[in-house]
């Protein structure tokens, strides 16, 4: 892989990340379940024990979920590119909900590229700070 061929790949992941808290935060799902490989895991910072596979069923959960006003904030973004079409990445979140205390972790993520472009194979999340 090329230097200009890594780089923007780590842009192209790091762009995945902002994507994915916003459309998080505009409450827009099947954007943000698109963001995942068909085959995608997502584990949720809250539930690190409950992984939940694949695209449809990563959409499924978060419609399920009661409407309520967030913002991500992500910093601390880095992204290793392993392979032309591998990557992993790492970042830090900052959970805002309101009247609640905000949440504070990382999230781990695995990146992959599809016929759709990168997408996350995995995303998995954890809490640095618990409430």
């Amino acid at each position: 892989m090329t230097e200009d061929g890594r780089r923007a790949a780590e842009a192209d992941c790091a762009r995945l990340i902002a994507l994915y808290a916003n459309l998080n935060d505009e409450a827009r799902w099947d954007e943000v379940a698109a963001l995942y490989a068909e085959d995608g895991v997502m584990v949720r910072p809250t539930a690190p024990d409950a992984p939940i596979h694949g695209r449809e069923a990563i959409l499924a959960a978060f419609r399920s979920r009661p409407a309520r006003t967030t913002r991500h904030v992500c910093s601390n973004v880095v992204i290793t590119v392993e392979s032309a079409d591998t990557a992993s990445g790492v970042s830090a979140m900052l959970l805002f909900t309101g009247a609640a205390a905000p949440l504070v972790g990382s999230f781990h993520d695995r990146f992959v590229r599809t016929a759709e472009g990168w997408r996350f194979a995995e995303r998995r999340g954890s809490l640095t700070f618990a409430p």
